[in-house]
């Protein structure tokens, strides 16, 4: 298959997980979904209208944790200075301690596959901040290797219980295209030698500072409507960009299993059960 990018066709991206256990019908995989559980709690549900929160949370594929787990370090480097509990009898146990220092390794059960020239950015799930613990990221060249990848969380507060629950994100998966980042040329300049893009700034700040001034002791605007110039793709002098995104359209993982098709409708919000719909 092909896509289209800037009006060039593309080859289609290859991201294929082969599950290294004996396969189960659960489903732990997911393309990430819009919303997030904090966001949907802030008074008017203001963060939904971050359009840049709002990709971010879409941007990669979500693993799911299937054992609830309960964590606590004590502050050492030892490899059991990490105490784990599990809830129940699990089936798995896939949280363990391999490095020390409060550092704790989640077995992610797939050896992923990308299509030539392709890495895989392994990180903690997008904007689901967990207090106590913070995610380690990596990068692997999944189009060659032949080995796994673990997830790892570094512990930061001795003595407080982290749970990790059944359903709850523990990692996220982006492909990213090897040397991208390379080819960018970062560069320094005074906005005054752009004098069209300094002027379409200045009426933005401008219409920010006012919005800004306006707004009461919770943070919510007075009688008038949230800014939505970038959420609608337009600058505050009129200009409008074509490509703009407001939702990322990411496929899920086909099960080549069943081939049964999920509905992202019924994805929950990253976090504790919610069902509210995001205002777009």
């Amino acid at each position: 298959m092909t896509a289209e990018h800037n009006g060039e066709v593309e080859p289609e991206v290859e991201l294929t997980a082969f599950r290294l256990a004996a396969s189960t019908a659960e489903d732990n995989l997911w393309a990430a979904p819009i919303q997030r559980v904090w966001m949907e709690q802030t008074p008017e549900r203001f963060a939904n209208r971050c359009l840049p929160l709002l990709i971010a949370n879409q941007s990669g594929w979500l693993v799911i944790n299937t054992e609830t787990v309960r964590l606590t370090w004590d502050g050492g480097r030892l490899l059991d200075s990490v105490t784990i509990e599990y809830e129940g009898e699990p089936e798995s146990r896939p949280f363990v301690s391999h490095f020390g220092s409060g550092i704790i390794t989640y077995l992610v059960p797939y050896l992923f596959r990308t299509s030539p020239g392709w890495n895989l950015l392994v990180r903690g799930p997008s904007n689901c901040p967990k207090d106590g613990i913070y995610p380690l990221e990596g990068v692997v060249e999944t189009d060659w290797a032949t080995a796994t990848f673990t997830m790892n969380w570094h512990l930061t507060r001795p003595g407080l219980t982290v749970t990790f629950a059944r359903g709850e994100p523990v990692a996220m998966v982006v492909p990213q295209r090897r040397g991208d980042l390379e080819r960018v040329s970062p560069r320094i300049r005074e906005l005054s030698s752009d004098p069209a893009l300094e002027s379409s700034y200045k009426v933005w700040q401008a219409s920010r500072q006012e919005f800004l001034a306006d707004l009461d002791e919770g943070g919510l605007p007075r009688g008038k409507d949230w800014q939505r110039h970038y959420f609608r793709g337009r600058t505050t002098d009129g200009a409008v960009f074509p490509d703009h995104q407001t939702r990322l359209r990411i496929s899920d993982f086909a099960d080549e299993r069943s081939r049964e098709p999920v509905d992202e409708r019924s994805r929950e919000p990253v976090g504790e059960r919610s069902r509210e719909p995001v205002d777009e």
